[in-house]
């Protein structure tokens, strides 16, 4: 068998799973479209760029998310190296300089001397090479169409949303406030405070806002725009109550106003999302809105009165494949061929999770070529449960996932002290076998 292999796609779980194939030894050719082409999602050239948040969620170990970051470091993720290298101010979360981030990883893969970048869209799973698809939820139609005619399996079909980015020069900071919720970590966010009758009135025309046209992909997802609930557009949130809003991204609770210690009725929050604070995303504030929209109804909130926008919000369809019955639990397909496919695609849902995705495919296809057993992550992991669950589904139903607890074995024994020391026992069993196959990898390399 060749030691050469293909990845289509240079997201985040392509670009880890070339990473880790060529770290073990292999020839790898990296085709990416950008920056020939890109998809309405992307509007930077670089790899591994992050169209949604640039917040890779929390760092907390008693986080099933936290657990799968330490998980990866551990294990020589080149995400998570970047990551680190490019890290801003975002109270317990690991947020990062998007295009710090991009750079870091973009500038590894082409100095790495087992890596060939090669600027093409491929449409067909035809390679002469074992092959790594990793192209993401925006797949390009050709290779959709191959998908599909190949293995005849059905895919799912929904929006997904991004949130607006605000340039910090333009924010009234004598309204807002530098604030984290519960005076945990350095006071990172900006938090626009609201009062009943300003929310009520913002509500008003958020609900009453025209939204953008949806991209002609495909008459049926039009139809039917399904949206995966931990990236919903903020309009379809406030369509489902009036206090959706307020238990949700502008809950007020935690959040005095550092001068006064007043508290508010609802609270918008804007993460930063350069290292040098120029720029700060919404929280929670993905939408489908059209863009004069966008800027008439978000002015309404309390010192985002003259908010110019570097980015506007923005909806694009997502496509994932129906894995179980299709993938193993290393990402490769059941029907024995050198064929892999990586990254949300594969129904994993999140930044993380998508890189974690990459790096067992990729570690899996080097260790296939070479002749040798993958280490076995088991469902006792969080890495390990993600590729136990794309593989198996839950109760018949398979639907994105994020990394959670509930996908993880549960423990031998029960453990006292809450569902806190629960999950610190869940990460601590996780470590002693990700140290161990650690360990083992390095002699490997």
């Amino acid at each position: 068998m060749s030691n050469t292999i293909d990845i289509y796609g240079a997201g985040l779980a392509g670009a880890e799973a070339a990473w880790q194939a060529a770290r073990f030894g292999m020839k790898v050719r990296l085709f990416e479209m950008k920056p020939q082409k890109k998809t309405p999602a992307h509007t930077y050239d670089g790899f591994a760029e992050l169209v949604c948040s640039n917040s890779l969620r929390s760092d907390c170990l008693s986080n099933a998310v936290g657990l799968l970051k330490e998980e990866m470091r551990r294990l020589g993720s080149i995400v998570m190296e970047a990551a680190h290298a490019c890290r801003v101010p975002a109270g317990g979360a690991l947020a990062v300089d998007r295009t710090g981030f991009s750079d870091y990883i973009t500038n590894k893969l082409k100095s790495h001397p087992n890596i060939e970048i090669i600027g093409a869209e491929m449409k067909t799973g035809e390679s002469e090479n074992p092959l790594i698809i990793a192209t993401g939820p925006l797949t390009s139609d050709p290779l959709a169409r191959w998908i599909t005619e190949e293995f005849g399996a059905s895919t799912l079909n929904f929006f997904d949303a991004a949130a607006p980015i605000v340039d910090f020069s333009t924010v009234n900071m004598d309204k807002a406030f530098f604030a984290s919720r519960y005076g945990k970590g350095d006071a990172d966010y900006i938090n626009c405070p609201m009062e009943k009758d300003e929310y009520l009135a913002f509500l008003t025309e958020l609900l009453n806002a025209r939204t953008a046209e949806l991209h002609e992909f495909d008459s049926e997802a039009q139809k039917k725009p399904n949206v995966f609930e931990g990236c919903m557009p903020v309009e379809v949130m406030a369509a489902r109550g009036e206090d959706t809003l307020r238990y949700g991204p502008l809950k007020p609770v935690g959040l005095p106003d550092p001068k006064t210690g007043k508290e508010y009725y609802a609270v918008v929050q804007l993460r930063r999302d350069d290292k040098d604070g120029n720029m700060y995303n919404m929280v929670g504030f993905q939408t489908h809105l059209a863009i004069p929209e966008q800027k008439r109804v978000f002015r309404m909130i309390p010192g985002l009165e003259n908010a110019e926008f570097f980015r506007y919000g923005v909806m694009h369809r997502n496509t994932y494949l129906n894995s179980p019955g299709l993938l193993d639990e290393h990402y490769r397909v059941k029907d024995g061929r050198a064929l892999w496919f990586a990254g949300q695609m594969t129904g994993v849902e999140g930044y993380i999770e998508s890189a974690a995705s990459g790096m067992l495919a990729g570690m899996n296809a080097a260790f296939t070529l070479r002749g040798e057993a993958t280490p076995d992550f088991s469902d006792k992991t969080a890495i390990g449960s993600l590729g136990c669950y794309v593989s198996r589904g839950s109760n018949g139903r398979f639907d994105p996932m994020n990394v959670n607890f509930g996908i993880i074995a549960p423990l031998e024994k029960r453990v006292k002290g809450g569902k806190k020391a629960k999950n610190e026992a869940l990460a601590a069993r996780a470590f002693e076998i990700v140290d161990g196959i650690a360990a083992e990898l390095a002699s490997r390399e």
